[in-house]
């Protein structure tokens, strides 16, 4: 299954020098998710359609939490931003997804 993921040159360019993360990295983390995904219900974060999370872990092991919004549910997905979590954001998918 191909993924269909929308990275801009912007967030390309932050997800590398300010996170360290691949494409490639957020791509593995789509394949290995097996929880389900979290709204962003914060007011400064609300969009439309909404942005959605979720933690996962890369091929090698590393945990990143994946930001992105579904463009039309038509499996399009652009990406916001992926980061290794802090021990919050953990807590809270584990408890909630």
């Amino acid at each position: 299954m191909a993924l269909n993921l929308n990275i801009s040159e912007a967030i390309i360019k932050k997800l590398s020098q300010k996170h360290d993360v691949t494409r490639e990295e957020v791509e593995e983390c789509f394949y290995n998710r097996i929880k389900g995904l979290l709204e962003d219900v914060r007011e400064q974060h609300k969009t439309n359609p909404p942005t959605m999370w979720f933690i996962a872990e890369t091929n090698e092991g590393r945990l990143l939490k994946v930001v992105f919004i579904e463009v039309a549910r038509k499996g399009i997905y652009e990406i916001k931003t992926a980061y290794e979590p802090n021990k919050d954001e953990v807590k809270i998918y584990e408890k909630y997804a």
